[in-house]
C-alpha cells in the first residue's frame, strides 16, 4: 500500500490510500488498525506521509561516500539527529536561512525507514517486522555549520527548518520486500548527481534497527534516514552546492520522486 497525509479544502488532515491517478480515505490508527474506505479523497494540500516524532540520522553508510569524502569505514552506525522541526512537505521549498550565514548548502538523497510498531532491544531478525513502511527524504546539510560551526557536533548544520523533505508517499514493507535492493538518486536543476543503490550501506536496515534500539525506545513515528550514496556537492570539484531558484529531486525505485524548489529566505 503506499500512504499519503494530506489536508483536505476544509483544512483537517487525513491519510489516504495512492492508487493509480487518484486516493481514497484511510480510517483508523495508522500504526495500528486502519482500512480504506474507498472514498475518493478531498486532497487540497500534500503533506509528508508521517509527522515524525524523531528523525534519527545515520552518517557515512554508504561505501562508496566514504571514500569519496576520505573517511575510513565506521566501526558502528553513526548517529546524529535532526529537529522534527526540520520536516517539510513535498513540493514545498527548501530554505536556505538568513540568520547565519548559509553559501554551503548541500543534498543527500536517503531511503526513509518509518518505525511502526514500538521497538527496544530489536534483533536484525525480528526488526523489520517494527517497521511501518518507506520513503524518500532528502538530508540538506550546511557544511560550514556542520564541519565548523558545530562545535564537532553534525547537528547545527543539518537541522535548520526545512532541512529534511519528505514524502511523496510511504510505501508499506509488503510492497517493498527488500529495502537495501532498490536504485536511488538525486538530481538538481534536471542534471544527475547522486545514481546509485541502496545495496551499497555499510550498515543494512535491519542491522541500523538493531543498533538504535539497543537499550532505546524507538517510538511509532521514529524515521530514520539511512545514509546518502556518493556524488555530494561538497565532494565534487569544483562543489556544487544548492541556492535561490534551484529545483531538487529524490527519487528512489517503488517509491517516487520528491520534489522541492530552493529559495533564500527573504
Amino acid at each position: 500500500m503506499k500512504i499519503i497525509r494530506y489536508r483536505d479544502t476544509s483544512g483537517a488532515i487525513h491519510h489516504g490510500c495512492q492508487h493509480d491517478g487518484k486516493a481514497t480515505r484511510i480510517i483508523g490508527d495508522i500504526y495500528g488498525d486502519f482500512s480504506d474506505t474507498g472514498e475518493v479523497a478531498d486532497v487540497a494540500k500534500l503533506l509528508m506521509p508521517i509527522a515524525p516524532v524523531d528523525i534519527l540520522c545515520i552518517g557515512l553508510n554508504y561505501a562508496f561516500h566514504a571514500k569519496e569524502g576520505g573517511h575510513e569505514m565506521p566501526e558502528f552506525p553513526v548517529l546524529f539527529m535532526k529537529n522534527v522541526g526540520a520536516a517539510q512537505n513535498p513540493g514545498d521549498p527548501i530554505v536556505i536561512p538568513k540568520a547565519l550565514k548559509c553559501e554551503t548548502v548541500d543534498f543527500e538523497c536517503e531511503l526513509a525507514v518509518v518505525i511502526g510498531k514500538e521497538c527496544h532491544n530489536v534483533s536484525q531478525a525480528d526488526a523489520l517486522g517494527h517497521v511501518l513502511g518507506y520513503t524518500c527524504a532528502q538530508d540538506v546539510s550546511e557544511r560550514h555549520w556542520q564541519m565548523n560551526g558545530g562545535g564537532g557536533q553534525w547537528c547545527r548544520g543539518k537541522t535548520f527548518a526545512t532541512f529534511c523533505p519528505l514524502g511523496p508517499c510511504l510505501v508499506t514493507t509488503d510492497e517493498i520486500a527488500d529495502p537495501n535492493n532498490l536504485k536511488i538518486k538525486t538530481t538538481v536543476n534536471g542534471e544527475v548527481m547522486q545514481d546509485w543503490n541502496t545495496n551499497d550501506m555499510i550498515f543494512k536496515v535491519p542491522r541500523l534497527i538493531e543498533f538504535l534500539s539497543a537499550g532505546t525506545r524507538l517510538l511509532p513515528g521514529t524515521i530514520i534516514l539511512t545514509g546518502t550514496p556518493h556524488g555530494v556537492g561538497a565532494a565534487r570539484n569544483p562543489p556544487v552546492y544548492l541556492k535561490d531558484g534551484d529545483d531538487v529531486t529524490i527519487s528512489i525505485e517503488g517509491i517516487g520522486d520528491l520534489r522541492n524548489p530552493v529559495i533564500a529566505e527573504t
